[in-house]
C-alpha cells in the first residue's frame, strides 16, 4: 500500500503504527499562530481496540494498512472454550475466513447462525467482526413478570438462545422471540 502524509491522514483511511493496523477515528489539522502547522490524530487499533493519539509534522508519514472491510455470513463454530473459531464465508467467492475469540470482541453474543456482519481482514485473516445493527433471538430463559412490580426499574434480565444477557421490560416472557440492538446490548422490541 502507499505512504499517507500530513495532507492524507483523515477519519476512516487504516494505518499501520507499531506493526499493527489501526483506523484513524478523529483527524485535525492545526495551524498555529506561530511554527509548522500540524494535524492530530486519534486511532484505534483493530486488534485490541486500544485507543491513543499522534500528532503528525509536516515530514512524518504513515503507512497505509492492507485492512478491507468486506461482507461474510456467520457459518458456525468450531472447537469449544477460548479456543473457539468462528468460522465465516464470504458471498461473491465462497472463501471461508476463521476468527478467534479476540477478533470477534462481543460480536458472538448475538450470533446464531446464517447473520451477515463485516469482518475485516488484515493479511488475508480476520481481525475484526461487525454483527449486524439488529438480530431477533429467542428468550430461553426469564422470570415471569408479577404485576405492579416496578422496583427494579420495571425491567428484568432474560437470556437469549445464544447465552446472552440482555434486560427485557416486564411484560416479555419466556420463549418469545425479541429485536436487540447489537451496537448497546439493549432490547428493541417483541418480534410478532
Amino acid at each position: 500500500m502507499g505512504m499517507l502524509g500530513l495532507n492524507d491522514v483523515k477519519t476512516g483511511k487504516k494505518i499501520i503504527h507499531n506493526g499493527d493496523p489501526w483506523i484513524i477515528t478523529e483527524a485535525e489539522f492545526v495551524k498555529p499562530g506561530k511554527g509548522q502547522a500540524f494535524t492530530r490524530i486519534r486511532i484505534r487499533n483493530l486488534k485490541d481496540g486500544r485507543t491513543t493519539e499522534q500528532t503528525l509534522k509536516s515530514s512524518d508519514s504513515y503507512e497505509e494498512a492492507d485492512a478491507v472491510d468486506t461482507d461474510a455470513n456467520f457459518s458456525y463454530v468450531e472447537g469449544t472454550g477460548n479456543e473457539r473459531e468462528w468460522i465465516f464465508m464470504q458471498s461473491e467467492t465462497f472463501e471461508q475466513h476463521r476468527a478467534s475469540l479476540a477478533a470477534m470482541g462481543d460480536a458472538w453474543k448475538w450470533l446464531k447462525g446464517e447473520e451477515e456482519c463485516v469482518v475485516t481482514l488484515f493479511n488475508g485473516n480476520i481481525i475484526a467482526v461487525q454483527a449486524p445493527k439488529f438480530v431477533e433471538l429467542k428468550i430461553t430463559e426469564t422470570d415471569p413478570g408479577v404485576r405492579g412490580d416496578t422496583s427494579g426499574g420495571g425491567g428484568k434480565p432474560a437470556t437469549l438462545e445464544t447465552g446472552a444477557v440482555v434486560r427485557v421490560p416486564l411484560f416479555v416472557n419466556q420463549d418469545e422471540i425479541i429485536k436487540v440492538d447489537t451496537r448497546t446490548g439493549e432490547y428493541d422490541s417483541r418480534v410478532k
